[in-house]
């Protein structure tokens, strides 16, 4: 194959510095064989090294053979942002991917069009919130949770700090929250989940997954930056366990929030999340207690739903610092394929009260 024709991978650089060229030129060997290129064989400089195929001032784009990715998204991350990483003043902007490689990820089990069907919402937004503080009781969070359910929440989801702690182990809180959720489910005939974090160390997640299914959990969330993106492909892609995932960017935050360097907000919190097999990305909208600015939330989006061949759509999750006054701005901003997460605003005040009052005004548009 030509490694600058269609198939190839193409990642796109911005790289500040004086010499963007010079910098393009030691990363295409970097992030393949990290060996003195003029030591390489005439085959390996051209089949397996990078090729710089476009340059416009500082923003440079480098084609690589998509056999180097070997079929798997952990080596596709290292090809992305691996000793490149390293390297200051280097910022992956853009990435395209051909069928080849789209082929090799799973993508979201279920995605935009799934959920809708699973919560039988074909048009609105879907309402999310999070169980908070860490500190109380599986008790006290269990009976949020119900207040939650019965008022019209879709997800309820454990803060993402929610681990292990002595006053709400793991498997009791998980027991009891799915317990509640159930109630309501079972008395009303809403449709919710409750998503308990799989904030666990990785020997235990496959089993914390399947024991969170047990106790009645309909979905579950992850935190790739802390227990790697591969983590969501397993979960995603186990058929017997067959559950949404949502993804959290803790640990994920210093990759995107440097201009300069990193990785662009879309790419990470949105594609990569999605390639992976995230049914619903998270991340900070603009105007709250983080710095992400309308142009990266817009980003996100997009990345969530653009077009890779059969992988689907993610759901953009906005949250931190959302409120009833902002739910009409948010929903004017994403579209109604968008999941609200609303979580310590609701506790300002009357818990119950509040959280009708989100519900009806998402469900009553």
């Amino acid at each position: 194959m030509s490694i600058s024709g269609t198939d190839a991978v193409l990642i796109t650089y911005d790289i500040s510095g004086p010499d963007p060229l010079g910098t393009a030129d030691a990363i295409r060997a970097e992030q393949t064989i990290e060996f003195p290129y003029e030591l390489a064989t005439t085959w390996i400089q051209e089949q397996v090294v990078g090729h710089i195929v476009e340059a416009h001032e500082s923003v440079v784009t480098i084609a690589y053979n998509p056999d180097v990715i070997g079929g798997d998204i952990v080596q596709f991350l290292n090809l992305l942002w691996g000793n490149v990483s390293l390297f200051k003043g280097v910022r992956v902007i853009d990435i395209s991917l051909p069928d080849s490689v789209l082929a090799a990820f799973p993508g979201p089990r279920f995605g935009v069009d799934g959920l809708r069907t699973i919560f039988d919402e074909p048009t609105r937004p879907l309402l999310c919130t999070a169980l908070k503080p860490m500190g109380r009781s599986a008790d006290d969070l269990a009976a949020d949770a119900r207040i939650l359910t019965e008022s019209g929440f879709d997800i309820i989801k454990d803060d993402h700090g929610l681990a292990n702690q002595p006053w709400a182990p793991w498997l009791e809180r998980v027991s009891k929250v799915s317990a509640a959720v159930r109630q309501v489910i079972e008395a009303t005939g809403q449709r919710a989940v409750y998503m308990p974090a799989l904030n666990v160390p990785s020997d235990r997640m496959h089993a914390a997954a399947y024991a969170a299914k047990e106790a009645g959990a309909g979905a579950l969330l992850v935190l790739p930056g802390l227990t790697g993106f591969d983590a969501i492909r397993v979960l995603a892609t186990d058929d017997e366990l067959a559950l949404p995932i949502m993804s959290h960017p803790s640990f994920l935050g210093s990759h995107v929030v440097n201009n300069d360097q990193g990785v662009s907000h879309g790419l990470l919190i949105g594609m990569i999340n999605r390639l992976a097999g995230a049914d619903l990305c998270i991340f900070p909208h603009y105007g709250g207690r983080f710095s992400f600015s309308p142009q990266e939330c817009r980003d996100i989006q997009d990345r969530c739903s653009q077009d890779l061949g059969r992988v689907r759509a993610s759901w953009p999750t906005p949250g931190g610092g959302m409120s009833l006054e902002r739910v009409d701005e948010i929903i004017a901003f994403y579209g109604n394929d968008v999941t609200l997460l609303i979580g310590g605003a609701l506790h300002r005040g009357d818990l119950a009260t509040n959280a009708r009052g989100i519900a009806r005004a998402v469900r009553d548009r």
